[in-house]
């Protein structure tokens, strides 16, 4: 009898990673519209953006977590620390997740905060392009979802705190409203979850190969009889 598996093994699973970031990615991009901002989402978007503006400069380097400018900067900091394959995963998630994020852009075509909310607080230069999805939530879930199981429990601190203070400081800046943010942490965890199922049946490719090689060789030796006279 097989033992159930535990749920934190659950999620660990790339696939249930990849089915749960699929599902919010489309669930969030279907509950958006292009002229108007619901009524809860607005308000937590107030919530937010209206917190005091002495946290501007803190929220400013938050940020930098989640900008494309992470991407290449994790990377080499797990190639320095011996860790080359984490660098792989960093770099093609990090990439993968900006690059489909201005694609999902255009699909979808949400403006900022400012062009459907009146009164809102733009802190820093006005963020250019379409609001949803945010691609510094996408590109802070992928380079976190990547790190966090090759990290010990301090190590981890800094991916798992970076993670929600990132699509916090976007709103809290004025360039997302949370279902911006929602839809880009779903992005880069399906992201990162295909990377690792690509990475996964690469693997196992050559194994299998040598196995239905070895199969053959042993099928054909069977049917190879001894002639008798």
């Amino acid at each position: 009898m097989t033992r159930p598996r535990l749920f934190p093994a659950v999620l660990a699973d790339p696939r249930v990673q990849l089915g749960v970031g699929m599902a919010a990615l489309l669930a969030t991009a279907g509950a958006v519209h292009r002229d108007r901002v619901g009524p809860r989402e607005a308000e937590a978007f107030r919530a937010v953006n209206g917190l005091p503006d002495s946290w501007r400069r803190p929220a400013w380097v938050v940020m930098q977590l989640g900008a494309f400018g992470a991407v290449p900067a994790a990377a080499a900091t797990a190639w320095l620390a011996g860790d080359g394959e984490l660098a792989g995963r960093l770099l093609v998630g990090g990439t993968g997740s900006w690059a489909l994020s201005k694609v999902v852009k255009e699909i979808v075509r949400r403006p900022r905060p400012a062009a459907l909310l009146p009164g809102i607080r733009r802190r820093g230069p006005d963020a250019a392009g379409l609001g949803y999805l945010s691609g510094h939530a996408g590109v802070a879930v992928a380079l976190g979802a990547a790190a966090v199981p090759r990290l010990g429990p301090a190590g981890r601190v800094l991916p798992l705190s970076a993670i929600p203070l990132v699509g916090l400081a976007r709103v809290y800046v004025g360039a997302h409203f949370p279902l911006d943010v929602a839809g880009g942490a779903a992005l880069g965890l399906a992201v990162n979850a295909a990377a690792g199922l690509v990475r996964a049946e690469r693997l196992t490719l050559p194994g299998r190969r040598q196995r239905c090689s070895r199969g053959a060789r042993t099928v054909t030796k069977s049917r190879v009889q001894p002639v008798r006279y």
